[in-house]
This record gives C-alpha cells, sequence and structure tokens, in this order.
C-alpha cells in the first residue's frame, strides 16, 4: 500500500485500532455486562531474519520504576535492521523493535515519582539510567552500568499498542508537536541535534552535514538554525535544491569531484557531522576537516580509515557520538518547535510494519517511516 494512502478500517468507526486493542464486549454469565479485557496489539520479530507478525498479548502491568505507555507513533530507524536480522549480540526472541515513541502514559508503576496518567511522552534509543552508578554521578547516564541496552533491543518497543518503559526514559512532549509528525525526533533528531551541539563548533563556523537523508535532512535544518555556515553534502544533484530549502548555504556534489577540497576551499569544516552508511564515503570526507575540527560519526559503517598524519597536523578528531538520553530528547523537542524543525515522513498503519520496514531498508523513503499506532 501506498504510505500515505487512506486506509479503510476493518473495524467499527466508532473504535479505532488501540481502543479495539484494549476493550471487547463480552457476554458475561448471561447479563451482556462489559467485561474489560486486557489485550494488546503487537508487531513481533519471531526470530533473527524472520518477518514480522502481528500478535494480540496480554496488557503489561508496569513494574517499579516503569510506566505503561499507550503508544500513538512510532518511527521505523535502520537501526531496526539490528534487531530484525539479528546483528546485536545478546538478542533474544520473539522481540517488539521501536525506538522513535510518542505515546500517552496509561499506568504507573511503583516507586515511579514526578509523572502521571494522561502525559505525552517519548521514549528513544536510551532505555533508562539508574541515576547513582559512576557513570550517572558524573553525567554520563547514557553509559549507566546498571541499565544497559536499548529501547526495541533488550525490551520490547514502540511497534505496538502499548509498551513499557522506565520513568528515567521518559523525554516530556511539547503539547503543539504531533506525535506522528514529530516521532523520528526521538532517534533521527536528537543524534543529530545532540552531535552538532557536541562538536565544539560556534556560529558562524563551517559544519557540513554529509549525506541528505533521514538524519541529514534533520542535520542541515538543526545546523542552520544553530546560525552555522551549513554545507550540505550528497552524491549527485538530485538533492541540492532541497537542501538548499532546508537551510544549507551551500551544496557539495561528492561524486562531481574530491569533496575534502571542497570543503577546504570554505576554510575547512569546525565539524562534519558523518550520517552516511558507507565507510568509503566516509573515509573521502575526513580531510575536509579544519584546524580543531571534529568529524562526528553516527552513521554506522564498521571499520573506518582515516590519515593520521592530517589530523595530527590539523589537531582535528573523529569522534563517534551517541544518540542522547531523554533530557537530549527534551531539548530536542523544545528545540524544534521553537525554530519550526519537521522531519519528512511517509505514515504507515502499525498492521502494515513489516511494509514500512521494507520501504525504510529500500532507502527510497523521503525520509523518515512512521507507524501511525493510535490517537
Amino acid at each position: 500500500m501506498a504510505p500515505d494512502q487512506a486506509i479503510a478500517s476493518p473495524f467499527p468507526a466508532s473504535e479505532d485500532f488501540t481502543a479495539l486493542s484494549s476493550r471487547a464486549v463480552a457476554i458475561a454469565g448471561g447479563f451482556g455486562q462489559d467485561v474489560v479485557m486486557t489485550k494488546m496489539h503487537a508487531m513481533v520479530v519471531p526470530q533473527a531474519g524472520g518477518k514480522f507478525r502481528l500478535e494480540e498479548r496480554d496488557i503489561p502491568q508496569p513494574g517499579p520504576q516503569e510506566v505503561r505507555i499507550r503508544v500513538q507513533a512510532c518511527g521505523v530507524c535502520h537501526s531496526d535492521t539490528a534487531i530484525v536480522e539479528g546483528h546485536m549480540p545478546g538478542l533474544t526472541y520473539p522481540r517488539v523493535p521501536g525506538h522513535e515513541v510518542i505515546g500517552v502514559i496509561e499506568a504507573l508503576g511503583a516507586e515511579v515519582h514526578g509523572w502521571k496518567p494522561g502525559e505525552r511522552v517519548g521514549v528513544g534509543w536510551f532505555s533508562g539510567a539508574c541515576g547513582y552508578c559512576g557513570h550517572c554521578r558524573r553525567g554520563d547516564n547514557f553509559a549507566c552500568e546498571n541499565v544497559s541496552g536499548a529501547t526495541g533491543i533488550t525490551r520490547d518497543g514502540g511497534y505496538a499498542t502499548h509498551m513499557l518503559a522506565l520513568a528515567s526514559a521518559l523525554a516530556h512532549v511539547p503539547d503543539s508537536l504531533d506525535s506522528v509528525e514529530s516521532a523520528p525526533l526521538l532517534c533521527a533528531g536528537i543524534t543529530t541535534f545532540n552531535a552538532i551541539r557536541n562538536s565544539g563548533a560556534m556560529p558562524g563556523d563551517v559544519v557540513a552535514i554529509h549525506g541528505v537523508g533521514g538524519l541529514g535532512h534533520l542535520g542541515i535544518q538543526f545546523a542552520a538554525r544553530q546560525g552555522f555556515r551549513t554545507v550540505a553534502i550528497n552524491r549527485g544533484r538530485d538533492k541540492e535544491a532541497l537542501s538548499l530549502s532546508l537551510g544549507a548555504h551551500y551544496y557539495i556534489d561528492s561524486a562531481a569531484g574530491d569533496p575534502a577540497a571542497a570543503l577546504q576551499a570554505l576554510g575547512g569544516a569546525k565539524a562534519i557531522i558523518a550520517t552516511v552508511t558507507n565507510a568509503a564515503a566516509m573515509q573521502s570526507i575526513a580531510g575536509g576537516l579544519g584546524t580543531n575540527g571534529t568529524m562526528m560519526v553516527i552513521g554506522v559503517v564498521g571499520a573506518l580509515t582515516v590519515d593520521s598524519l592530517d589530523l595530527l597536523r590539523k589537531r582535528a578528531a573523529v569522534k563517534g557520538w551517541y544518540s542522547g538520553t531523554a533530557a537530549d530528547s527534551e531539548d530536542t523537542l523544545s528545540f524544534s518547535r521553537e525554530y519550526g524543525v519537521t522531519s519528512m515522513n511517509e505514515i504507515f498503519p502499525l498492521e502494515e510494519a513489516q511494509a514500512a520496514y521494507d520501504r525504510m531498508k529500500s532507502g527510497k523513503a523521503r525520509f523518515r517511516v512512521v507507524l501511525k499506532v493510535g490517537t
């Protein structure tokens, strides 16, 4: 089915998919009483390399420090291939992917403070933190020694009508942001926003966004709105007009010449946000760093080779960057609301998760794919 196409629901018009997932009418003891059923729907990966299947499950009860979320939308991220294809060590199946989640708190577990049912929240890759280990005490909650893993990988995620999350993983979602349109900001958004603001670049510096895709189209917007001389780099010229419309000041066609030399002609990049998933392409751009420049690697390419002499003479660096914590998600959402950063999405219903995943993996989506789950 084509994205954004109107979908004929198999359910009665008065009910939506989420409502029917958690409520049913039964004849109890012959009295025709309404009986609350504790069922939900989830799109499940049964084993590594398996196809998604729709399962009806019991709605889970939140444990200590957990909340239950009624999911409204969940982005389909390229990182989900790690679960579907079994690339992450220690995976257990069946598993429900999804780490770009926006929904509403439905129930609180014990020891949850500061949250209440009915609040709209977001959950990203970050699955929570203890708050008291050595890393947490030093502000590195992402590297918590007691809570490890990621949403949708070590615990079930948002390809479902309901999910559980640790309260420490929750981000407040501004009321004015649409759940479906904003879900990708919980991974693609926070990753690019956070990498840019931690790159060491200052307003007026050259910041290059390498790759104009699901991450890059957001990175261009974030960089331009933070006051950087923003350079979009992509193979071919088909995304030039779009890049300029999103706020890029310059566009470099990496197929037309040496992209590193083109960056040097602009004075060298203070930061390169490397979003591509091709090691050779990433290596070709590293020479475009200027003095004290940093290439922030957020695309997964495996082994990467760089010229150490080039780094030494410029005092430059190549640095990997983790997505971010719940607080970083809140900053991303707030900045996006204030400065009009928007994700370009293709929307699918939850029950078409396989088609949505295939569309994402094809590389043809412009630019993010989102599952619309409930209201």
